[in-house]
């Protein structure tokens, strides 16, 4: 028997057989669905994406969220969504905006008009930020709402829809939630005063 052959001795040691059948495929890892992560860093300004995080349902994954993307700094609110539930167009370049690659698409007729919320994405390296929300009856329908409402003449390289009753947001009288994560400035180098220390020290030592 033959043995295989490697500069490696952790290969070597195995006394893997030439030989030997190969090996079965590996079966699908079990792994938790992935759901996208949006803050609101200040009252009044708007929603954007931060990250995704794996949990077993929407309210874990909005628990998980909090968590990782809410506690190094302020945050006024925080939603999730699954991330199978985001529709995205096509992605260009900072000359064209996505909404003049749109197709026309109007309103179908048997279709009841839902809640979408519109997302743009405005530079390449930036993340996701929220708009607001449009009246349409399919996710095309949304972007042709979003076009209208909230297009003004800047390209605008990427677009997310989703439809709002799939966003778990931060609910009214969960806003207390961040009450108490203010700046921690103390966490700040500057926070330490090392200056005003060595001169202190000096002027001691003369």
């Amino acid at each position: 028997m033959t043995f295989l052959k490697s500069l490696d001795p952790r290969v070597s040691r195995l006394h893997i057989d030439e030989q030997a059948a190969p090996m079965a495929p590996k079966e699908a890892l079990d792994q938790l669905p992935t759901y996208e992560a949006f803050v609101q860093p200040k009252d009044n300004k708007p929603y954007e994406h931060v990250g995704i995080v794996h949990a077993a349902d929407l309210d874990m994954a909005f628990l998980f969220a909090k968590e990782q993307f809410s506690r190094r700094f302020t945050c006024t609110g925080l939603f999730v969504v699954k991330t199978e539930h985001i529709m995205v167009s096509e992605l260009t370049d900072n000359k064209h905006s996505v909404y003049d690659l749109l197709p026309e698409t109007a309103a179908a007729g048997t279709e009841a008009e839902a809640a979408y919320e519109i997302f743009h994405l405005i530079k390449r390296g930036k993340q996701h930020k929220h708009m607001g929300p449009v009246q349409a009856t399919s996710y095309e329908h949304a972007m042709q709402q979003a076009k209208a409402v909230y297009a003004d003449g800047k390209p605008v390289l990427n677009i997310w829809v989703v439809r709002t009753e799939h966003i778990r947001f931060t609910d009214q009288e969960e806003q207390d939630l961040w009450i108490t994560l203010g700046e921690k400035m103390y966490r700040d180098a500057i926070s330490y005063k090392a200056q005003d220390k060595i001169k202190a020290f000096k002027a001691e030592s003369k």
